[in-house]
């Protein structure tokens, strides 16, 4: 295999995409002449035939702004220099606002014909948009007339503002600082780096320089971050008012018909219940024999493990470990990790982080910044799961329906992470492996449950200050996180009054406000359906779980979350679903003591 064959299997292949801009300019202009024809539908559905030839356009439109959108943004996200995909994004956010605008009149008129509409969407040919409809017929009092709606979209394009300029103030305008490690390597302090650095490197000074090095960017930008995020949560009120919702966590979670009593249960269960984090801070703090246990510290292996794990070996650990989830998923899977699908490494410019992007009529994108490190393994497998329920979903639905929500979104990538986790515990007979995974799994429920359910506390709080006119400084935010650290972890962390930047650095908060309660519901979901599905001794009740968890998949968007997750085995209204993470950690941490007794003895 050549050289440049090689570099392709970790490279995107946008190609599949557009084979350029022209070609994108042809869909540009394609997408315009379909918004005309739409708007020369107005005042015309009192008729069935009227209302289903526009459905149909509709969702024709729709297919061709997923390329055109995501063709530009995963080029950006590549390189946040290159101005010709950002100026093509910027041009179809401004043409998404025109059409927004154009069929602004377009719910209004749907509830003004409700009473036909019911009784035609019965019908066959209408099966793909029931449920859309039925949903927009719940929202009905919080849907706007035509001419509200029209104002309101004016202001469209300025509602994703907020997020593009963190971007280019955290991403684009950073000159990572670099420094200098006790070993004499320079690295740049970027946050791949820095993450790398905290899991890998165990001398406590160097994860200190790379700590204050990284977070003290986000310091010194603090107040302009801080009045970022303020336009975001005055826009997040706003909306709330307009559309009559009486609160605004409502206004977050009644699209997908979730009850706030759902997130506030988590909030508060996961807060009352964490006698185990701080058990395992003790433990750590003693292990590892630190005088001073700080944040920076919590990511180190307890004893030294530093295996790194080459991208082509963790793709086939990946893909042998969901082998219980069947033929056809690993097919699938394998797939998936064909050429032109990942984009693997970091590069200068590239976007940090990680994430699966679906491309309705292609095929889902997965963006790494792939490091060798255990917790790269356990990204790839993450984000495979992404991946597999997008395929999943749009095999199986309409494309009216084959978007699943953020509610369930995590449940896939989690579950594939357990399933990784017993595997390669299964397969290793290195002890101190052995101990890196158990800390993997722990790390899991303190990352993905714990820590997700604090910054969904946060979030809660931030609005509400912002929701009865207090208001939002750098040090407001900062105090909130204070608070939290503490009600969490309590005396076993060093005060670092440089951590309660955190905020800052939490992309989520920017770009998908009140998404990371899903990571904890979402965890909780999967724990439950992974003792169904692997772990039930009855093999019956095991491939009937098992059944159902491809269903689940499948169901794509065609019901609300919480039905799909009940159907699949799982209710999240029940308090003890939430406690039940929390034995879950005190009983890996008993096994933790056990394997760390062996090592010593």
């Amino acid at each position: 295999m050549e050289r440049k064959d090689i570099a392709k299997e970790y490279k995107w292949n946008l190609n599949d995409i557009y084979e350029n801009y022209e070609k994108w300019n042809e869909d540009f202009e394609k997408m315009k002449e379909i918004e005309k024809e739409l708007v020369g539908y107005k005042g015309n559905f009192g008729k069935e035939e009227n209302l289903l030839k526009f459905l149909k356009k509709q969702e024709e439109l729709d297919k061709i702004s997923y390329k055109l959108y995501r063709y530009p943004q995963l080029a950006r996200d590549l390189n946040l220099l290159d101005k010709e995909a950002t100026e093509n994004l910027q041009k179809i956010q401004f043409l998404f606002a025109e059409i927004s605008t154009g069929l602004s009149w377009v719910n209004s008129e749907l509830i003004e014909n409700r009473e036909n509409i019911e009784k035609w969407i019965q019908k066959e040919e209408f099966s793909d948009y029931r449920f859309g409809l039925e949903n927009l017929f719940r929202l009905q009092s919080h849907v706007l007339d035509e001419e509200k709606s029209k104002l309101l979209s004016y202001f469209s394009s300025y509602f994703s503002t907020p997020r593009t300029i963190y971007s280019e103030i955290t991403v684009s305008d950073v000159q990572w600082p670099e420094v200098e490690l006790s070993s004499g390597e320079k690295i740049e302090a970027t946050a791949a780096n820095y993450g790398k650095q905290v899991h890998v490197n165990r001398n406590q000074e160097d994860r200190k320089l790379m700590f204050e090095s990284h977070y003290g960017v986000y310091n010194r930008r603090k107040n302009t971050i801080a009045a970022v995020y303020n336009s975001i949560l005055q826009k997040n009120i706003a909306k709330t008012k307009a559309y009559k919702y009486d609160s605004f966590l409502l206004s977050a979670l009644e699209e997908d018909n979730i009850p706030e009593s759902i997130y506030l249960n988590l909030i508060n269960t996961a807060k009352e219940n964490t006698a185990p984090l701080k058990r395992y801070i003790n433990l750590r703090k003693k292990v590892l024999g630190l005088k001073e246990y700080h944040n920076y510290d919590g990511s180190i292996n307890l004893i030294e493990f530093d295996k790194e794990y080459e991208y082509n070996d963790a793709k086939n650990i990946v893909l042998n470990s969901v082998k219980p989830l069947g033929a056809d998923y690993v097919s699938k899977m394998e797939k998936a990790i064909s050429e032109g699908w990942l984009d693997v490494f970091e590069t200068k410019g590239k976007r940090p982080g990680a994430y699966s992007a679906g491309v309705y009529g292609v095929h889902p994108y997965m963006l790494l910044n792939y490091n060798k490190t255990l917790d790269s393994v356990f990204t790839l497998a993450h984000e495979l799961g992404h991946t597999l329920h997008t395929l999943y979903s749009q095999e199986n639905q309409p494309f009216s329906m084959s978007d699943y929500t953020i509610f369930v979104a995590e449940v896939a990538s989690t579950f594939n992470e357990r399933l990784l986790l017993d595997y390669m515990l299964e397969k290793t007979s290195d002890s101190a492996e052995k101990i890196a995974l158990l800390e993997q799994e722990i790390g899991n429920i303190t990352g993905t449950f714990y820590f997700q359910a604090l910054l969904a506390d946060y979030e809660y709080q931030a609005h509400k200050l912002a929701e009865t006119g207090q208001p939002i400084t750098a040090d407001v935010l900062s105090k909130i996180t204070e608070d939290l650290f503490d009600a969490y972890y309590g005396d076993g962390i060093e005060k670092d009054e440089l951590l309660n930047i955190f905020w800052a650095r939490v992309p989520h908060f920017f770009n998908s406000p009140f998404y990371v309660y899903q990571y904890a519901t979402c965890f909780a979901s999967s724990a439950i359906l992974y003792d169904k599905v692997i772990k039930n001794e009855d093999e019956n009740v095991r491939k009937e779980a098992l059944k159902k968890y491809i269903e689940l998949l499948s169901s794509g968007g065609s019901d609300f979350p919480m039905n799909q997750l009940k159907k699949a085995g799982v209710d999240l209204a029940e308090k003890s679903t939430i406690e039940a993470v929390s034995k879950q950690l005190d009983s890996l941490l008993d096994k933790l003591e056990e394997e760390l007794e062996k090592i010593e003895k």
